[in-house]
């Protein structure tokens, strides 16, 4: 079964940009013509591929074929590259990162690389444990994840360890754990969650015997904020270093004890001979194995 390129971007680009209208924009076309490339391919593939919700959203068939229409344009921008065409343009690398990565260390290898490349990068941020589904589907074309099994069609690099410590500011602590973390003191203190699916504090409170689903609870879904929330007082959470360090050391905060909560990230990607993409994932794994904890604790 071939599927006609031109067809397989008008798709990726309706689900990239929600609506019909947004994708003729992009595309130069009119809504009209946008709709009539898609129902020609719905009825070549005979599947239905697109969700016509706002935004438009592809279904299980539609989402292999808005995966093919990246990997093909990544490898055309390649191709392009390679025979010394600079008219091609920036090519768009979507990825996945989670919150704490993305706040500290991720920006600074693609920083080094759009100098030196026309690429333009579209960032999808999600919890470590869930970024592997935008793989999955095709979102993206690659990702930081806790997951060390490869997605399908995909390779996998170890990354290193975020390592995350249990914080606070002294006034916190005189006011809530003036004997230190006891299991009854850390059942009225409050902590700082990043969001419902966070359960790094979670995990550090069962280590410690304590009623997990005890403590009230602030919400606060932002890296950088996060660490402002706890830094002002508002709870004691869970901190990497590159965020509690100079605090730590100016004396804003304390540890609070336990051990720490060390998180193995890995760099998995499209398995597809890309210099682009490998150029991408050079840089990503280098910074990390530079700034991570190289084993866990």
């Amino acid at each position: 079964m071939r599927i006609p390129l031109d067809l397989a971007e008008t798709l990726a680009v309706i689900v990239d940009e929600g609506t019909m209208d947004a994708a003729a924009h992009r595309l130069h076309l009119t809504p009209s013509a946008v709709s009539q490339r898609l129902k020609a391919l719905e009825r070549q593939l005979g599947r239905v591929l697109l969700v016509r919700t706002k935004p438009a959203r592809a279904t299980e068939a539609g989402l292999a074929v808005v995966r093919l229409a990246r990997q093909l344009a990544l490898l055309e921008h390649d191709a392009s590259v390679e025979l010394g065409d600079d008219s091609s343009g920036r090519i768009r690398v979507p990825l996945a990162v989670n919150a704490d990565s993305l706040g500290t260390w991720f920006l600074a290898p693609l920083a080094r690389l759009s100098a030196r490349r026309p690429v333009v990068f579209e960032l999808h941020r999600d919890d470590q444990d869930f970024t592997a589904g935008l793989l999955e589907s095709g979102t993206v074309m690659g990702a930081v994840t806790s997951r060390a099994e490869a997605v399908p069609g995909c390779r996998v690099v170890p990354l290193g360890v975020m390592r995350y410590r249990a914080v606070a500011t002294p006034g916190f602590v005189d006011a809530w754990l003036p004997d230190g973390p006891t299991p009854v003191a850390l059942r009225h203190a409050p902590v700082v969650d990043f969001d419902r699916r966070d359960d790094l504090q979670t995990e550090w409170l069962g280590a410690l015997g304590a009623e997990a689903a005890a403590p009230p609870r602030h919400y606060v879904p932002a890296s950088n904020d996060y660490a402002r929330a706890v830094i002002a007082g508002l709870g004691w959470g869970l901190l990497p270093a590159f965020q509690s360090a100079a605090p730590l050391a100016a004396g804003d905060l304390v540890i609070l004890g336990g051990n720490p909560v060390d998180v193995p990230l890995h760099w998995q990607q499209w398995n597809l001979r890309s210099p682009l993409l490998d150029e991408v994932a050079d840089e990503i794994v280098d910074e990390a194995r530079r700034v991570l904890d190289r084993s866990p604790a």
